[in-house]
């Protein structure tokens, strides 16, 4: 499938978790150990939210390349000179849909972000029912061609900037009716990361119960009581969070996996982590 990490935080420089931690993205895309694949080489992408912002509008900037993320050497320059309080990084490994830059992670809708690893099973079958449920208008925001773009613009069109968990319950439950119509089993295979540059989302879903792997780091100042003297943490704010397919260390304590069936928010204050079944149960009321 894929691999992919999300901060959130005091600005740190893009190196400090894609090419630095002992088990880094970086070294996920040659060797990933928790992954369905070992090697995921289809291609690599960045967003982050400059700090202070360019844009008047605060859009995101994003870098996406078909290269190998081990040997991009644009990348490595970028991530070297690019610090950000929060951004997404994302390997991929492709389930069937090419090898081109309309289909490298993150995908960007306007303040938005989206990130996956995982897949519709079907995908091929179910693919034209799931593009005529989009309106026109956001039909034609689709550049690429994977399953993981359109998820991110049906989400949109349930509502994803005002209600994220509840826009990715009806975007989970429309893709499972779909697949059952078609006779798919197993629909929805899912863990995602979306943001609109101040909050960031977090899911853990899988039709069958059994989703990919998804962890999120212990705080900060929980850790630094535990390790005194490691300098790694000395930077890192109260409220720098992460977010990974599989943990960057084997730093005793410092990664908890994401429950099964879960959606969590990492915000200023309080993250919050909850079961994502009361949504699905209010989404399949709806439909």
């Amino acid at each position: 499938m894929c691999r992919w990490l999300a901060y959130y935080g005091s600005p740190i420089l893009l190196e400090e978790l894609v090419y630095r931690p002992e088990d880094s993205l970086i070294d996920q895309s040659r060797q990933a150990r928790l992954g369905v694949e070992t090697l995921n080489g289809d291609g690599v992408g960045v967003g982050w939210y400059p700090d202070p912002p360019v844009s008047a509008d605060g859009a995101p900037a994003l870098y996406r390349s078909t290269i190998p993320a081990w040997s991009d050497t644009n990348l490595k320059d970028l991530a070297h000179n690019v610090s950000s309080p929060l951004f997404f990084a994302h390997i991929r490994a492709s389930t069937g849909t090419p090898v081109q830059q309309t289909n490298c992670h993150p995908f960007r809708h306007g303040r938005w972000l989206w990130m996956h690893n995982g897949l519709i099973n079907g995908y091929a079958r179910l693919k034209r029912d799931l593009l005529l449920a989009l309106e026109p208008a956001r039909l034609e925001d689709v550049e690429g061609s994977t399953d993981s773009e359109l998820m991110f613009h049906l989400a949109l069109g349930f509502g994803l900037e005002d209600d994220p968990p509840m826009a990715v319950a009806r975007m989970i439950c429309a893709v499972e009716e779909t697949a059952q119509r078609h006779g798919v089993a197993d629909a929805m295979q899912m863990t995602v990361a979306t943001t609109d540059g101040e909050r960031m989302w977090v899911f853990r879903y899988s039709t069958e119960g059994r989703s990919r792997t998804l962890f999120f780091s212990t705080a900060p100042e929980t850790l630094k009581r535990m390790y005194p003297d490691d300098v790694r943490l000395a930077d890192l704010s109260p409220e720098s969070r992460i977010v990974v397919s599989e943990p960057l260390s084997s730093l005793e304590g410092a990664w908890n996996e994401v429950p099964e069936g879960s959606c969590g928010v990492i915000q200023p204050g309080r993250d919050e982590l909850t079961p994502l079944q009361p949504y699905l149960d209010r989404a399949r009321a709806r439909s």
